[in-house]
């Protein structure tokens, strides 16, 4: 029997999401100098959404953020435990509207600002390097575009014995 080769020993991508989490975890440091407990940098762009376009359902808010309606009912489970939301009965008894706590309204502006200050600290960030990671993505996206990230894998699976 040949030796098994963990091909997740490679990964071209690992080390984005690697950096991004550090990221996160710079932004979440921030937060707790700042003495805010129990948020999440990953919450931020739903609180201020809801702040700014007021009590949506799980649906509205998932569209309004581009995520599935699953990921956010389970970010919304998280808000909601770190006292940051709470949902209410919707138009139908079917749907729930999430709306900001007390505790999320006394820190919006703080968040607007970090939000404000992270996209500068970005664009200096990327200032620095040769090929902005913005173009970047504007380029994959163009290229996936002309060739779905799906055909490209099945290509290459096509080729695969261990794939038939």
């Amino acid at each position: 029997m040949p030796e098994f080769t963990d091909p997740t020993e490679q990964s071209r991508w690992r080390p984005l999401r690697l950096l991004q989490n550090a990221m996160d975890d710079d932004i979440g440091r921030l937060y707790t100098e700042r003495g805010i407990e129990g948020l999440k940098p990953t919450f931020v762009m739903e609180l201020l959404r809801l702040h700014a376009r007021g009590p949506m359902t799980i649906t509205e808010l998932a569209q309004s953020v581009e995520r599935t309606h699953s990921a956010l009912s389970q970010k919304v489970a998280a808000m909601r435990k770190a006292g940051l939301v709470t949902t209410t009965t919707g138009d139908d008894a079917r749907s729930k509207k999430v709306v900001l706590t007390p505790k999320a309204e006394e820190i919006v502006e703080q968040l607007a600002a970090e939000w404000r200050a992270t996209e500068a600290a970005l664009a200096d960030l990327e200032a620095e390097i040769p090929y902005a990671l913005s173009q970047a993505v504007v380029d994959i996206e163009e290229a996936l575009a002309r060739k779905s990230f799906h055909d490209r894998i099945a290509e290459k699976l096509a080729d695969d014995p261990s794939w038939r």
